[in-house]
């Protein structure tokens, strides 16, 4: 078993304390860390890394942690500390980033279609605010297309997901021999098919209606793609050890 390496100790430690003070001690800033819309008024800036610390329950916060000891202890051990944190934050960011423009796409589509047959932004804005609307509106948006229009608003997107999966990347570029297994798929693979095939799987998922659950998944594609980036540039210029 890897020895844990000091930034990914004292990065689980610091997501273990913020879900402490959120879910035990009962301290409500969540939605001061989350990740909101930036046309919600809960949004903020400072959130694009703020919401790496946050996690929805438990069973998120163990996940994400360890995928981050387990894929994160060896590269540190291969990189250093300080540029392990570069990497880490830079894959985060980039995650949300991403997220967020392509959650500005999808609603600024249904937005121009509301406008298209009629209606105000203030009637619009208010439709977001309440949940409510006129069932005419269905004739011209579907159910579907209306409801990813009030969750995109709505639902903060939370939890270290998109700066593991850039470490993911990372990994199975950095050691593609290793040999990986999921607990329901037992079957041991190498990380460099075991890996695309998740990353693939949120492609998938985050395209189509077959999700399930309230899952970033291009949050998960963002930090992956922005992990490939940063990983292949220092792989190719054969970057050394940061002090």
């Amino acid at each position: 078993m890897n020895r844990i390496t000091d930034a990914v100790k004292h990065l689980i430690i610091a997501n273990i304390i913020v879900y402490v003070l959120i879910f035990v001690v009962k301290v409500n800033f969540g939605d001061a860390l989350a990740l909101y819309f930036p046309e919600n008024e809960n949004f903020g800036f400072w959130q694009f890394l703020t919401h790496m610390f946050v996690h929805g329950g438990t069973m998120h916060l163990v996940f994400n942690m360890y995928g981050l000891w387990a894929f994160g202890t060896p590269l540190e051990q291969m990189w250093g500390r300080n540029k392990f944190l570069f990497f880490y934050f830079s894959a985060g960011l980039g995650a949300g980033l991403i997220y967020t423009l392509v959650n500005y796409y999808q609603f600024n589509g249904v937005y121009e279609q509301l406008v298209n047959i009629g209606m105000s932004s203030e009637e619009i804005q208010a439709m977001l605010i309440s949940g409510s609307y006129n069932t005419q509106i269905l004739e011209h948006v579907s159910q579907a297309n209306l409801s990813s229009f009030y969750g995109t608003y709505h639902t903060p997107a939370v939890g270290a997901s998109g700066a593991v999966y850039g470490v993911l990347v990372a990994f199975a570029m950095a050691f593609p021999n290793a040999k990986l297994a999921l607990i329901f798929f037992p079957i041991p693979i190498p990380a460099k098919y075991f890996i695309p095939v998740i990353i693939f799987g949120d492609l998938f998922f985050g395209l189509t209606k077959y999700s399930v659950g309230n899952v970033a998944h291009f949050a998960h594609i963002g930090g992956a793609i922005i992990g490939f980036i940063i990983a292949w540039y220092w792989k190719k210029n054969q970057f050394t050890r940061w002090n």
